[in-house]
C-alpha cells in the first residue's frame, strides 16, 4: 500500500485501486481482447468471483509502482504494437489518476483470440 502525507492527513492507495485503473486502461486499448489469469489459483478464483483486477499484478519499490499485465490479444494485430500501446496507456492512466510514478509496465501475452472467424 502506498502512503502519502500532507498537512491535512494521510492518503493510502491500495494495490487493488491501482490494479482496477490498469485493468480498465488495458481493456480499452486497441487489440486487447481481455486479460488472463496470472496463474492457476487466480483462474480458479476468477471462476467463482468476478474480480476487476484479474490479470494485473501491482507491487511497490519505494515510491515507484511496477505493474505486470497478462493480456489476450486479437489474432491478426501486431503484438509488439499492442503491447507497447497497452504499456503506454496504463502508465499514463495510473500516473494521471493517482499521481504516482510508474517505473515499469510489463506486458505478458497469454494468448491470441480470433473474434470474428468469417
Amino acid at each position: 500500500m502506498n502512503e502519502s502525507n500532507n498537512l491535512l492527513g494521510n492518503i493510502y492507495i491500495s494495490h487493488r485501486a491501482i490494479a482496477s485503473i490498469a485493468h480498465r486502461a488495458a481493456i480499452e486499448s486497441y487489440g486487447v481482447v481481455g486479460l488472463a489469469a496470472k496463474n492457476l489459483a487466480e483462474g480458479l478464483a476468477q471462476a467463482l468471483v468476478k474480480d476487476p483486477s484479474m490479470g494485473v499484478d501491482v507491487r511497490y519499490e519505494g515510491s515507484a509502482v511496477i505493474i505486470d499485465l497478462y493480456i489476450v490479444v486479437e489474432y491478426g494485430t501486431r503484438i509488439k504494437m499492442v503491447a507497447s500501446s497497452v504499456s503506454d496507456s496504463v502508465r499514463y492512466q495510473v500516473e494521471r489518476a493517482l499521481g504516482l510514478q510508474v517505473r515499469e509496465v510489463n506486458v505478458h501475452i497469454r494468448g491470441l483470440r480470433i473474434s470474428n472467424p468469417d
